[in-house]
C-alpha cells in the first residue's frame, strides 16, 4: 500500500477513535481542564502519533497526517450540518441544570458537576441564589450559561476557565 495512503487511513482512524472517546467521556472534559487532564491530552497526542504516521517520521509524513486530520474534521462538520442523525450521534445536546430556581440534581450528577462548580458559575454571572436563576444550561461546548430572573443583572455567558489548576500552580 502507498505509504501516504497508509498515513491517511491511520490518521482518520485515530480521529474517529478520539471523537468517540470524547463523546463517551462527555463535554465537561473539554471545558475545564486540570493538570491531570492536560497531562492526559499530551500523553494521548504522543501515544497516537505513531499510530498515525507509523514508521514514517518525515516532514511530509507529518504534513500528510495533519492534512488528513483537517480534512476529516472538515468533512465531519459538513456532514453534521446536513444530517440531524449524525449531529446527534457526534454532538451532545445542551442540558438544563436549573429551571425556574429548581436544581436538576440528576443532570448535575450525570454530568459530574459539583454544587461548588455550579455556584461558581452563578457568581460569575452575578447571581447569588439558585432561586434567582431562570435557566442554567450546560452548553454543547461544555460551558455553563445562566439566565437570571432579575432584570437588573446583565445576562452573560460563562466561559469556563481552561487550565484553571495550571494558573493556580504557576
Amino acid at each position: 500500500m502507498n505509504a501516504y495512503l497508509d498515513i491517511v487511513i491511520r490518521s482518520v482512524a485515530v480521529y474517529l477513535f478520539m471523537l468517540i472517546a470524547l463523546r463517551i467521556f462527555g463535554k465537561k472534559e473539554l471545558s475545564q481542564l486540570n493538570s491531570a487532564d492536560v497531562i492526559l491530552i499530551l500523553l494521548i497526542s504522543n501515544a497516537v502519533q505513531n499510530a498515525m504516521v507509523g514508521p514514517n517520521t518525515t516532514l511530509s509524513g507529518g504534513v500528510v497526517a495533519a492534512l488528513a486530520l483537517f480534512c476529516i474534521n472538515f468533512l465531519i462538520k459538513k456532514i453534521m450540518s446536513r444530517s440531524r442523525f449524525v449531529k446527534e450521534l457526534v454532538q451532545e445536546k445542551p442540558e438544563i441544570l436549573i429551571h425556574n430556581g429548581i436544581i436538576e440534581f440528576k443532570t448535575l450528577s450525570k454530568l459530574g458537576i459539583t454544587s461548588d462548580e455550579l455556584q461558581e458559575a452563578m457568581r460569575e454571572h452575578g447571581v447569588e441564589h439558585y432561586n434567582e436563576v431562570k435557566l442554567a444550561m450546560m452548553e454543547i461546548d461544555g460551558n455553563i450559561s445562566i439566565i437570571s430572573g432579575n432584570e437588573a443583572v446583565k445576562q452573560t455567558y460563562h466561559k469556563r476557565k481552561i487550565h484553571k489548576s495550571l494558573v493556580q500552580q504557576g
